[in-house]
């Protein structure tokens, strides 16, 4: 009888590529799909430094927030392509650009290739929502956010010493703590609003860990409880 098919939804922080990890988080994401086959892999790229950089010259320039948005789409989707085109022969060669795409796209993989990558989808929805609704539609087991912090702490671990990090919370505990979260354009880091009600409306099993090479295909291959989890009590 074969194997149930495994469904993941890993989002990148869009810091990640052009950084020494990239080709590191490649070469291992291969090695992780030759060894479970029974595993379909979405993959939701950031936009990172690169759209901030553009956000912010548009935003000199005048640009209104929708517009500053679809650059950050933009990227996000041309860092999908760079990861797609690293991944080979186990990625699709389209990059999806609205949920209906990411669908038809991922019954086509079901059929040979394991991978869908895909960037941002619409203006005013972070890359974290655009996963975190992928992993809803396509009823994923687990939803990954690798971030540029292993983890949830009790406050922003970049600014105070005694940050603790967090095992698991809930998402009432994690909106607590990212309240002061920027919703503009080029903002999003950890979480925002909106991927946190899609979790917890549809209790998305998600845990957030550090966007680096080792930490994300070990987690992949089951050999890593590192990261914070979201929790549903």
């Amino acid at each position: 009888m074969p194997r149930k098919k495994e469904i993941i939804v890993l989002k990148l922080s869009g810091s990640l590529f052009f950084s020494k990890e990239f080709e590191k988080l490649a070469i291992n994401l291969k090695r992780v799909l030759s060894k479970k086959k029974n595993l379909r892999l979405v993959i939701v790229a950031g936009g990172g430094q690169t759209a901030r950089e553009y956000i912010g010259v548009a935003s000199k320039l005048g640009a209104d927030q929708s517009s500053m948005d679809e650059l950050g789409i933009r990227v996000s989707q041309l860092n999908a392509l760079v990861m797609s085109k690293a991944l080979g022969n186990f990625a699709i060669d389209r990059i999806p650009t609205t949920l209906e795409e990411l669908v038809e796209a991922f019954e086509v993989s079901l059929q040979g290739k394991q991978a869908v990558v895909l960037g941002g989808l619409h203006p005013g929805q972070s890359t974290n929502a655009v996963a975190a609704l992928v992993s809803e539609k396509l009823r994923a087991s687990l939803f990954l956010n690798a971030t540029d912090v292993d983890g949830v702490y009790s406050k922003d671990p970049r600014k105070f010493r005694d940050a603790k990090r967090l095992s698991a919370v809930t998402p009432s505990e994690l909106s607590r703590i990212l309240k002061s979260e920027s919703m503009k354009a080029g903002g999003y880091d950890l979480m925002d609003p909106v991927a946190l009600k899609l979790i917890e409306r549809s209790k998305i099993r998600t845990r957030i860990i550090k966007c680096d090479a080792l930490t994300i295909s070990s987690t992949l291959l089951g050999q890593n409880v590192a990261g914070t989890r979201i929790r549903f009590d």
